[in-house]
């Protein structure tokens, strides 16, 4: 295995229809898709004496952070600017939809590899996670995924579980639900630098190699080694995460020695975020930060490719030698890889990467729809569960001020399910009015119950809950984003009026200057001022906690720890303090006041199996 410096292939974004035209093929990669950019690729130069090289074409199919993503209601991206709500977006993704793309760009390829880089499952919508995400595990049998490195969610429900995931077998508590015994994957996790600590080894194998003719590629996976600070403790019990650059460079002398491997490609679940004023496309790369730019300057010489993950960020860069890739989340974007390696020499002299919105224009695969329609079915007297009841309906309508009362129930929520030191030692929970997606027993006068299925029809997006440190300045700064939220100024249609929970209150004015509009002597935790330098431990779900909806300031949050499902919060608070009424709505008060701000979106009429909420989602990165 030879010292690599000539790695670099990179396309510009396209959509799915032009990739899949037959100059695009993955023994054509120097082509001009119709519709598309020109992909253009830099080759190492070749030695004028000597065997003559003779090149292996592989190609390779990625995805990161599905988190169980079967169905297709609420899925949709930009390919122009990686966000789901942005005007540019169009329906893309669903599990169907993910298998008839696959099988578009495998044929006629004569090497081919689907891999994921984590979270494939864990903090999944209801159909997945009522099922304790054996459909996705069934699905991605379907397609054909070939190998997937363990991320953080896959720890959601521990070790144990985890490798039923793998093996197979019903499951110890809820038994087999579908009525069949789960098979398990029959493609492989991998976890480098995830150890036993009771044997010292690694969880799962910490490599694969797979050869492609004459060519031998050594695939190593790993999740990030911060793991134990964003999963419930119980979900790493008996596990060390160690250093993810450490790894995989320790792992070199043995794939050298003992494998004869031509090329090494990381899944790494972890990754970065394009910042600055350039484009920031599926296919761009614009000011990469995050952990993964110092990961990858840590590598070793003989690694070729990162597939990256964990930040459900879209972008396709060359970091120093190495190309670095990441396929946004929920199977909307799938990258499609080429590497060309030279035999002879034992090594890659050319890669070319895109990525592509995995648009609906195929059609579903059959077989795929058929397992989600099953399950759909299955799922129905699942979702009509009752899990507790309100005093009349709770609407999620705003006043003058941007509060809801059924804003106010679900921070309440958030914040009784983190309180416990244990679980986080939340003062304060946030929430924001986009991923409310429906109003609760409307238009009900009387106490009603309230079914599962119902309440995930209000928070539709399998956001977990992540508690976190922010400093009293960083709360004034968090309070000041939710205005001119997309640009310098400040209107109704722009706001973010995050909804908060009891003993939380603050006023803003109407007719401040953005980065004015909060007076911080207003702002009160438990009826004291908040403290600039005091820090103060606070609760949002996971897409706001990666900045989502502009609050960038979150991103910036410390001693972060992963909760609940927000479905579950939701359910445990209904069955604690049912009959639940509205809440007051009268925490956040503004001055100056105008008619309020619009902040409802229209409205979705609960449906058994919460299939289908709203077409725009506003689910984002879920860590």
């Amino acid at each position: 295995m030879g010292h690599r410096r000539h790695l670099i292939a990179l396309a510009a974004g396209a959509l799915l229809a032009a990739a899949l035209a037959p100059a695009a093929s993955a023994t054509a990669r120097g082509a001009t898709p119709p519709g598309g950019a020109p992909t253009t690729t830099t080759e190492a130069p070749t030695s004028t004496t000597g065997p003559v090289p003779t090149p292996v074409e592989v190609q390779l199919l990625a995805l990161n952070d599905f988190h169980g993503n079967l169905e297709e209601a609420t899925l949709a991206i930009d390919p122009a600017t990686g966000s789901s709500s942005s005007p540019g977006s169009v329906p893309a993704g669903g599990a169907a939809h993910l298998a008839s793309t696959v099988r578009a760009l495998e044929e006629g390829v004569e090497h081919s590899l689907v891999v994921s880089a984590g979270d494939l499952i864990g903090a999944s919508p209801l159909l997945s996670a009522l099922f304790h995400d054996e459909p996705t595990i069934e699905a991605m049998n379907l397609i054909g995924l070939d190998l997937n490195a363990v991320g953080n969610h896959e720890f959601d429900e521990g070790a144990d579980e985890l490798l039923r995931m793998q093996e197979g077998g019903c499951h110890p508590a809820d038994g087999c639900l579908d009525g069949d015994e789960f098979a398990g994957a029959d493609f492989e996790l991998l976890a480098a630098n995830v150890l036993d600590t009771a044997t010292g080894e690694p969880f799962f194998a910490p490599y694969a190699v797979r050869e492609f003719g004459a060519a031998r590629v050594a695939f190593i996976g790993m999740t990030l080694e911060g793991t134990p600070s964003i999963v419930s403790p119980s979900g790493v019990a008996g596990l060390e995460f160690r250093d993810e650059a450490d790894t995989v460079n320790a792992l070199i002398p043995e794939l050298e020695a003992t494998e004869d491997v031509d090329a090494v490609v990381v899944l790494l679940h972890e990754g970065g975020v394009q910042t600055g004023e350039g484009p920031q496309g599926v296919n761009d790369c614009t000011d990469l930060t995050g952990p993964v730019v110092d990961i990858v300057d840590r590598l070793s010489d003989e690694v070729d490719l990162v597939l990256s993950g964990h930040t459900h960020q879209a972008y396709d860069c060359v970091l120093g030698d190495k190309v670095v890739t990441s396929a946004s989340s929920f199977g909307r974007v799938l990258t499609d890889i080429g590497l060309t390696i030279d035999t002879v020499a034992g090594e890659v002299t050319a890669i070319s990467t895109e990525n592509l919105v995995v648009t609906r224009e195929l059609g579903p695969d059959g077989a795929v729809q058929q397992l989600i329609t099953k399950y759909q079915l299955i799922a129905e007297p699942l979702a009509n569960r009752v899990i507790g009841s309100t005093i009349g309906e709770i609407l999620r309508e705003a006043n003058a001020a941007g509060e809801s009362p059924l804003g106010d129930v679900i921070a309440d929520a958030q914040l009784a399910a983190t309180t416990s030191p244990e679980l986080g030692g939340a003062l304060v929970a946030f929430m924001n009015p986009g991923g409310i997606r429906a109003d609760l027993n409307a238009p009900e006068t009387g106490e009603a119950e309230v079914t599962y299925g119902e309440s995930f029809t209000v928070q539709p997006f399998g956001n977990s809950l992540v508690t976190l440190t922010l400093t009293g300045e960083q709360v004034d700064q968090l309070l000041e984003q939710q205005f001119c939220n997309t640009g310098t100024e400040d209107s109704p249609e722009t706001r973010r009026v995050l909804q908060v929970s009891a003993g939380f209150t603050y006023t803003w004015d109407q007719s401040a200057p953005c980065g004015g509009k909060v007076g911080p002597a207003t702002t009160l935790i438990g009826g004291a001022p908040v403290d600039p330098a005091a820090a103060y431990r606070a609760t949002v779900n996971s897409f706001l906690a990666d900045g989502g909806d502009n609050f960038r300031v979150l991103r910036e949050g410390t001693d972060r720890l992963g909760g609940a499902l927000d479905t579950d919060a939701l359910e445990a608070y209904f069955e604690a303090s049912s009959p639940v009424a509205p809440g007051p709505a009268d925490r956040i008060t503004v001055s100056s006041a105008t008619p309020p701000a619009t902040t409802t979106l229209a409205t979705t009429p609960p449906t058994t199996l919460a299939t289908s909420p709203p077409t725009t989602a506003t689910a984002a990165p879920a860590g």
